[in-house]
């Protein structure tokens, strides 16, 4: 299915806000590395797409009805076997049922669980006056306490991206601080310009989008979404 088809089906559904899965599946398709996942209906699927994936995995709520997961209980993390598989299937279900029964429920996302890297945010929201506008900052404390972020219109160049790095205070914690080991600064450069190049193709029809968290891991070892948010125009 192509990005537009995603969207079409989205707005047919009367949605603005793609899940998951479907924010992924368009990343996707721009080479921005996400996190390995599949879609169970059941709770065998859910054990076929774990083994498949490799343990440990993470599982949540489909459900376009339902953006904020783990508050109603539809995250389940670091799920280390077949049998906990299971009973992690059926608490999300009835979770889910318990606290948002008129939900549509499409399934339950099995998804890699990541290693955990430095947090990093990478957002976009289209500005009124300005057009679309790129966001990039250290994800977690850094970002809801002390709001270090740097902000550029999009499209961005190669210096920008490399710009919005050495603008946010904590840059060097990414550079490896205090003989810590330096994380992929290329590997955020490219998800970067990735992700300006998509926002800039997709300008008419994206609103906003946030890619939080994002796992930036030692140099020379990429970077992973784990979790992916698109609301349309």
């Amino acid at each position: 299915m192509s990005v537009l088809e995603i969207f079409n089906k989205v707005r047919s559904e009367g949605r603005k806000a793609l899940t998951e899965v479907e924010s992924k599946k368009v990343l996707s398709i721009y080479g921005i590395p996400v996190t390995k996942l599949g879609v169970a209906k059941s709770v065998d699927k859910a054990v076929s797409l774990a083994r498949e994936i490799g343990f440990p995995v993470a599982m949540k709520i489909l459900s376009p009805d339902i953006l904020h997961k783990s508050d109603v209980g539809g995250v389940m993390l670091n799920i280390g076997c077949e049998e906990e598989v299971e009973k992690a299937y059926k608490k999300i279900i009835e979770n889910v049922l318990k606290h948002k029964p008129d939900a549509r429920i499409e399934g339950v996302v099995v998804q890699e669980m990541a290693p955990m890297g430095r947090e990093i945010i990478i957002g976009a929201i289209r500005d009124v006056s300005f057009g679309p506008v790129l966001m990039f900052g250290l994800g977690g404390i850094f970002v809801e306490v002390l709001n270090d972020v740097s902000f550029k219109l999009i499209p961005i160049t190669v210096e920008e991206a490399y710009e919005m790095i050495d603008e946010i205070k904590s840059a060097p914690l990414l550079k490896g601080y205090r003989g810590a080991p330096p994380a992929d600064i290329k590997a955020l450069v490219d998800t970067l310009l990735k992700v300006s190049n998509m926002v800039s193709e997709l300008e008419e029809h994206i609103s906003e989008m946030d890619l939080n968290p994002i796992f930036l891991y030692e140099e020379g070892k990429g970077l992973k979404v784990v979790d992916a948010r698109i609301i349309l125009s």
